[in-house]
């Protein structure tokens, strides 16, 4: 893809199955790639630089950063994976609401925060920011991970307005259900039979089946790459059809 040889991206959430995908894939397409994430390094990971990085924590961040810019340049690639699943409806406490607003919201935007001068003084970027099918329809007791999908739409819009002056591109990737680790932890945490529930998922999509990691790594380099240069503000759905059923 055009555009992505030599670039510096930090990816969050990058030990997560979607976080990792999307910072192979940069990595393949020529990106020096620095991962963040509150889990400790996995091998999996390979040779991509990692940081132990809480992005609820401003201190941290910034520590983070400055270190990316240190080690290998200005950063003028973020992808925002980093989120946590909170799956309650109008029983949500006011605890899980501020866990999972401080990560999928407060910290997606503090990350933001602090790479965008970064950015700026690279000439420009690109921002992709994780949001979901999610954000887009009703699930029975998904108030508080809808909400956080959803807000991140708004953002990626406000956002894209914000930094255009600076050649800075903001988009938004909404995968539908994606085979990863996090399905079948929330499997367990829902006391769903995992592979009953994958067939239940499945025939969701007009696809029959759910997406694979990869395939969102894919569709992430296209945004962060020259090859979308003229997108901005905009959803990007790879959903297997499920918002078209």
């Amino acid at each position: 893809m055009r555009g992505l040889k030599d670039k510096v991206a930090i990816v969050t959430g990058g030990i997560g199955d979607l976080g990792l995908a999307s910072a192979v894939r940069l990595q393949e397409e020529g990106c020096k790639v620095a991962i963040f994430d509150v889990q400790e390094k996995s091998d999996a990971i390979g040779d991509i630089t990692y940081y132990k990085t809480d992005i609820t924590n401003e201190d941290n961040i910034k520590e983070s950063v400055a270190s990316v810019h240190k080690d290998l340049g200005p950063p003028q690639i973020l992808i925002n994976c980093a989120a946590i699943f909170i799956f309650k409806g109008v029983d949500a406490t006011a605890a899980e609401w501020q866990e999972i607003l401080s990560v999928n919201v407060i910290g997606m935007s503090l990350i933001t925060k602090h790479v965008v001068p970064h950015m700026k003084e690279a000439g420009g970027g690109s921002i992709v920011n994780f949001s979901s099918i999610s954000g887009f329809i009703a699930q029975k007791n998904f108030a508080t991970y809808s909400t956080s999908k959803a807000a991140i739409r708004g953002m990626v819009k406000c956002w894209a307005q914000d930094l255009a002056p600076f050649n800075i591109r903001v988009n938004s990737i909404c995968p539908g259900y994606i085979y990863t680790t996090a399905f079948e932890n929330s499997c367990t945490l829902l006391n769903l039979d995992v592979e009953e529930e994958d067939k239940r998922a499945a025939a969701l999509h007009l696809l029959n089946r759910q997406g694979r990691p990869e395939e969102i790594g894919a569709a992430v380099a296209f945004l962060a790459s020259e090859d979308a240069s003229f997108m901005t503000g905009s959803d990007l759905i790879v959903d297997g059809g499920y918002l078209a059923t």
